[in-house]
């Protein structure tokens, strides 16, 4: 049986906030499996800037990184849909939210 094949930071910070944004829009605007236009173009923005992060697989933990890569009217989204999903994430994804935790614990730029 084959390993799965470990994510690196950047997409397990990409799959983790896409999972997290899927928790709120089901939520917040009740579109089940799918994400709304809204939501998807979050994503889509999040994604992009996620992987051109100047730190790279040693990137720290948004609330501690030194560099802005969001406009303030998406990190205000970002805010909202982490802190309604963040909790949850333990009883949904609990191994992602696990590892984002404890990613958010190391210093920036060990």
């Amino acid at each position: 049986m084959a390993r799965k094949k470990s994510l690196n930071r950047i997409e397990r910070e990409q799959r983790t906030f896409e999972l997290m944004l899927r928790i709120y829009c089901r939520a917040h605007h009740g579109t089940g499996q799918q994400l709304c236009a809204e939501c998807h173009q979050l994503l889509t923005n999040a994604c992009i800037r996620l992987g051109k992060c100047p730190f790279g697989n040693a990137k720290p933990a948004c609330g501690k990184c030194p560099h802005n890569c969001h406009a303030p009217t998406e990190r205000t989204k970002i805010r909202k849909v982490m802190s309604f999903a963040g909790p949850r994430m333990l009883w949904r994804h609990p191994w992602l939210a696990i590892r984002h935790l404890w990613d958010s614990r190391k210093n920036p730029h060990e």
